[in-house]
């Protein structure tokens, strides 16, 4: 049964039909040939259930937030004042790409949106200070991953959906690791620049009097990111209720910025309600299929299957990860979530691990299958955005960063507490 539910799921992504369509199609099948009741019948009460779900609304008020700062120009003055304080350092502008997406990141709360706006702002820096272009190109795909991790994400809100998971806890839980990754990263640039000086664009020019006058550029994220996550851990707001505040926090900043208009409001509105019918179809899809999954014995039965194995915890753990690696290369990162993390966080927890730590690995091995061909998204958007020469450019580039993201999973196996401290010392 479990063999033959991989196999359908990856038959009909191979064919490319929508990935609501897949789950749907799934938890029917699964329904009709593997349950003595039609379980498919309950699809419209699980619908209404979950659609209700106050949780849920969190995530189109994050995708508002995200698209208002992205229409309102404020992108532009943060990325200027990253190149002030970043670009000092060997591989100058390419610290402003990451640091910019880490900041934007913890605005937007998605890694695709991040990858697009920091990469549109940045990629004419490419030939204006001769960066080499492929390292250039993948700070851009990387730094744009963080959105899954630093809070508030809103991946880390579907996994606290799935798997009953406390949403504060896993974005307490994010900081830390989003923080060191992106470390990772400028670290990883240094390396390069270092080893290779000829990498290395022409200096910015820097002087303390712009960098102070660059603070009006950082401190709106900033400001946002306070109210947003400061809400919610000051006991004033739910993370529904901060991300509402974080909306308004971002109209009165587009205001001040002269840019909250109509038409603004109007595209930031339909770019809004596209991603959240396609988010929440998906989501509910695959709630669905998980019902399925959990009343015809198949999560129990895969938890009995891993347990068998005779495996220690930890090994088992280096196989889940190598799973979702090998995984990562062939689905796009939402569908993993949504199929997989119903089902092996419960043997994960069997197995005596935190699932608040699990949210943060698993966040991390999203963030890898981003950049890794052949389905990495974001290495698709920033092609798109440059317009000109071949994928593999975008590739190559971002080849370092996936050993940066494999060396932070193997920090968080050995050492749990970088992403269980923050929790542990507020609850």
């Amino acid at each position: 049964m479990m063999i033959q539910a991989i196999l359908i799921l990856m038959g009909l992504v191979i064919v490319s039909v929508p990935i609501a369509g897949v789950l749907g199609w799934l938890g029917i099948f699964m329904s009709n040939f593997h349950s003595f009741m039609p379980l498919h019948l309950a699809i419209g009460d699980i619908f209404w259930q979950n659609s209700i779900e106050f949780l849920l609304v969190a995530i189109p008020m994050f995708i508002l937030m995200g698209e208002i700062l992205l229409r309102s120009g404020i992108t532009e003055r943060m990325y200027e004042g990253m190149v002030q304080w970043l670009g000092w350092l060997p591989g100058g502008l390419m610290h402003s790409n990451i640091g910019a997406c880490a900041l934007f990141a913890a605005t937007s709360g998605s890694s695709v949106a991040t990858a697009a706006t920091i990469g549109t702002v940045a990629l004419p820096e490419v030939e204006k200070r001769g960066y080499n272009e492929r390292l250039f190109l993948g700070t851009i795909a990387a730094g744009g991953t963080l959105g899954i991790l630093i809070p508030p994400s809103i991946n880390l809100i579907i996994y606290g959906l799935l798997t009953d998971t406390s949403v504060p806890e896993l974005y307490l839980a994010g900081f830390l690791p989003g923080l060191m990754l992106a470390g990772l990263f400028m670290l990883t640039v240094i390396i390069a620049c270092l080893f290779r000086p000829k990498w290395d664009g022409d200096p910015v020019p820097q002087d303390w009097g712009a960098k102070i006058r660059s603070l009006s550029g950082l401190l709106p994220p900033l400001l946002i990111f306070l109210v947003v996550v400061g809400s919610i851990y000051a006991g004033v707001a739910t993370p529904t209720e901060g991300a509402s505040l974080g909306v308004i926090a971002s109209l009165m900043l587009a205001a001040q910025n002269r840019t909250l208009t109509v038409d603004m409001l109007k595209r930031a509105f339909e770019g809004t309600m596209r991603t959240t019918a396609m988010i929440m179809l998906i989501i509910l899809a695959a709630i669905f299929l998980n019902f399925i999954l959990a009343a015809v014995g198949l999560t129990q039965a895969l938890a009995d299957f891993v347990t068998g194995l005779g495996l220690s915890p930890m090994q088992t753990m280096f196989m889940i990860v190598v799973f979702y690696i090998i995984l990562g290369c062939f689905m796009e990162t939402l569908s993993m979530l949504l199929t997989t993390a119903p089902l092996i966080a419960p043997v994960v927890v069997q197995l005596g691990f935190d699932p608040v730590w699990f949210g943060i690995v698993l966040m991390v091995l999203l963030e890898a299958a981003l950049i890794t061909p052949p389905i990495g998204i974001n290495l698709y958007v920033v092609q798109g955005i440059r317009k000109s020469g071949g994928l593999n450019d975008v590739m190559i580039g971002t080849l370092p960063f996936v050993l940066a993201m494999f060396a932070m999973v193997g920090l968080l196996l050995a050492f749990p507490e970088i992403a269980l401290w923050l929790p542990k010392l507020f609850y």
